[in-house]
């Protein structure tokens, strides 16, 4: 897992063909405002979110997100252990992002 800033995420997210934008927070704080094309998966569904992820592609380079970059960081960590060799955590979440976003 790579805590990156806000800015090394977006940069290295718009130049990586392989990524894929992930959005662990609750349906509550998705309604609020979202990162566009990001898929949603709510880490508190505890063995439901583990199975979700294993059904993704481990290939992939994956720049997971939460509210403030605690569960997007614990979500990084269960997808290294599951053989997820990219997974980049956005520092400080949703809340610092200032990339576009659907409100």
């Amino acid at each position: 897992m790579a805590d990156l800033t806000q800015q090394q995420w977006s940069s290295q997210m718009e130049n990586d063909k392989d990524a894929v934008v992930l959005d662990v927070r609750t349906q509550e704080e998705v309604d609020e405002g979202y990162i566009p094309g990001a898929i949603h998966l709510d880490i508190h569904q505890g063995q439901e979110f583990i199975e979700a992820i294993k059904k993704l592609d481990a290939n992939k380079s994956y720049y997971v997100y939460c509210r403030s970059g605690a569960r997007s960081g614990q979500a990084c960590s269960i997808m290294n252990q599951l053989g997820f060799e990219k997974a980049y955590n956005l520092m400080g979440g949703f809340s610092k992002w200032d990339g576009p976003s659907t409100q």
